[in-house]
C-alpha cells in the first residue's frame, strides 16, 4: 500500500516522525508531538483513534476496543454501512482527546463506530477494486446530472471498501430534487447512494491546489474550520478592495485575510477615533491610510495629490483644535524615511578610447624591424662572386647550372659610384685558363 510519490515507498508518515514530504499522500495531517511520550497507564489511555479516508479527504473517529497498539500510517478495517470500510490511522493517543473536544464529541459516545481488525490482504484487494471504480462512476454521474438538467456540481465520489455504498459529494446554490438521480445511480452502480452537499470551500479542500502565495491551499492541508470572511478585514489591513486579488480558487474571499486581522485590530487601538476628516485653512483633509508599523496617519488635501503623513499626537492636537472651531494653517507633515541605509550605486567609467596603444604599437614595430633584419642576413647577395681558381671540368664555383660563366657581362645593377663602359681585355688572366673540353660555349675573344 505504499505510495509512489515519496522516496520511502511507504504511506505518508508511517513510523517516520512526520508526514510525507510531498503532502499528497494524506491531506489535513496533524503532527503528533506526543508520539515519543511513554505511556504510564494503559487503562487510562485514550480508546479512540482518528482514521482518514480517501487520502485525508474525510476523517472520522473509531473506538479501539481491542487495546491494540496502532501507529500513524497503519491500515485498519472499520465498521461501515452494512459492511466494512478501510482507512488509515492518522492520529492516536492524547491528541485524539483534544480533537474530540474540538469537535464536541464525547469519548464514551455510543455513536462512535469501532475498529474491526488490522487490514489484511483480502481487505486491501477489495479496497483497490472499489477505488478503481470511482473515476468511471464520477464521469457517468455528471453526465446523468446534465441529462436531468439539475443545477448541481458533483465534485467527488467515494465508494466504500466492500463496494456496497457510494457517497456523492456535490455543491449547489439552491435545493435540488435528486430523487430521479438516485434511482439512476442505484440502478447502474448497484450501490447504496448517499448524497452529501458541501460548500464551495470544502470543494476546494477536496480538489486541492496551489495558492497565490506559492504553497498548498490551507483548506486542503491544515484548515478545518471555515469562518466567514468579508471585505472589512481587508479595509482594516489597508488592502485595496480588488476581488480578483482577494478571492481564492474557490471564488470566495481568501481565508488568510482573517489570519492577521486580530493583530491589526490590537495595533489600531492606539489610533484616535473619528479622525477621518481634519479642518484646515486650505480645506478639509481626508484620511486615506493608517500605518500601524510607523504609527502614522496619511491625509490628502482637496485639489492636491500629495500625501501628508502625520503622527498620532499631531492628529489628536488638530482634532482638539477643530472641536474648538479652529482650523489649522498647516498639517506639519513628518518626513518619512525608509529605515534602510541607502545603497551606494557603483560608478561606471566609459573606458572606450581611454587606453593608449602607443607602447604596444612601438613594440610591434620593433619586432617587425628585427624580423626583417634577420631575414636580410639569411638571404644571399647576387652580386657576390666566389673567389679562387675554377674547379676542374670547366665549372665555376657557385654555378650549378652547368653553363659557362661570362665574366665580361656588364653589371646592370645599382652601384654607388659612376658607371663605366665594359673593357675588352684578353682572356689571359688566371680565371680564363684553358678549357678541358667540358665548356662548349663560344669564346669571348
Amino acid at each position: 500500500m505504499g505510495c509512489g510519490s515519496c522516496g520511502t515507498g511507504k504511506p505518508g508518515g508511517c513510523k517516520s516522525n512526520g508526514g510525507c514530504s510531498t503532502g499528497g499522500c494524506n491531506r489535513l495531517n496533524v503532527h503528533d508531538w506526543l508520539s515519543d511520550l511513554a505511556i504510564d497507564d494503559v487503562n487510562s489511555q485514550c480508546k479512540v483513534v482518528e482514521v482518514s479516508f480517501n487520502q485525508g479527504s474525510r476523517k472520522e473517529f473509531f473506538k479501539n476496543l481491542s487495546n491494540q497498539q496502532f501507529e500513524k500510517g497503519d491500515y485498519v478495517t472499520v465498521e461501515g454501512v452494512n459492511g466494512f470500510d478501510l482507512g488509515e490511522i492518522c492520529l492516536t493517543g492524547e491528541l485524539v482527546r483534544l480533537q474530540l473536544k474540538k469537535r464536541g464529541i464525547e469519548e464514551s459516545s455510543v455513536e462512535i463506530k469501532k475498529i474491526l481488525r488490522p487490514s489484511n490482504e483480502r481487505d486491501i484487494e477489495a479496497y483497490k477494486i472499489s477505488k478503481s471504480r470511482e473515476a468511471a462512476i464520477l464521469a457517468r454521474s455528471r453526465a446523468a446530472a446534465r441529462q436531468l438538467k439539475l443545477a448541481m456540481k458533483l465534485s467527488e465520489v467515494e465508494i466504500q471498501a466492500d463496494g456496497k455504498k457510494g457517497t456523492f459529494f456535490y455543491t449547489a446554490d439552491d435545493r435540488i430534487d435528486f430523487r430521479e438521480l438516485i434511482r439512476i445511480f442505484a440502478g447502474e452502480f448497484k450501490v447504496k447512494v448517499e448524497m452529501r452537499q458541501i460548500g464551495i470551500r470544502q470543494e476546494a479542500a477536496k480538489v486541492g491546489g496551489i495558492g497565490s502565495c506559492g504553497r498548498e491551499l490551507c483548506c486542503s492541508t491544515w484548515l478545518h474550520d471555515f469562518k466567514s470572511v468579508n471585505t472589512t478585514a481587508a479595509r482594516y489591513q489597508n488592502l485595496s478592495i480588488n476581488q480578483t486579488k482577494l478571492s481564492g480558487q474557490c471564488g470566495r474571499l481568501k481565508c488568510c485575510l482573517n489570519f492577521e486581522l486580530d493583530t491589526y485590530l490590537d495595533a489600531l487601538q492606539a489610533f484616535p477615533d473619528y479622525a477621518d476628516n481634519l479642518q484646515t485653512v486650505m480645506g478639509q483633509a481626508f484620511l486615506i491610510k493608517k500605518d500601524i508599523f510607523k504609527n502614522l496617519m496619511w491625509y490628502t488635501l482637496p485639489n492636491n495629490t500629495k500625501h501628508y503623513p502625520l503622527t498620532i499626537e499631531r492628529v489628536k492636537e488638530i482634532k482638539t483644535l477643530n472641536q474648538q472651531g479652529i482650523a489649522v494653517e498647516e498639517l506639519q507633515a513628518v518626513e518619512v524615511t525608509s529605515g534602510k541605509p541607502k545603497e551606494v550605486e557603483p560608478d561606471f567609467v566609459d573606458v572606450v578610447g581611454q587606453i593608449s596603444l602607443k607602447s604596444l604599437e612601438k613594440n610591434d614595430r620593433r619586432r617587425r624591424d628585427q624580423q626583417r633584419f634577420n631575414n636580410n642576413d639569411r638571404r644571399p647577395n647576387p652580386n657576390d662572386r666566389p673567389s679562387g681558381p675554377p674547379r676542374q671540368g670547366g665549372q665555376q664555383q657557385g654555378n650549378n647550372s652547368g653553363r659557362p660563366m661570362n665574366n665580361n657581362r656588364p653589371n646592370n645593377g645599382p652601384s654607388n659610384g659612376p658607371s663605366r663602359p665594359p673593357m675588352n681585355r684578353p682572356n689571359n688572366g688566371p680565371n680564363n685558363g684553358p678549357n678541358n673540353g667540358t665548356n662548349s660555349g663560344p669564346s669571348s675573344n
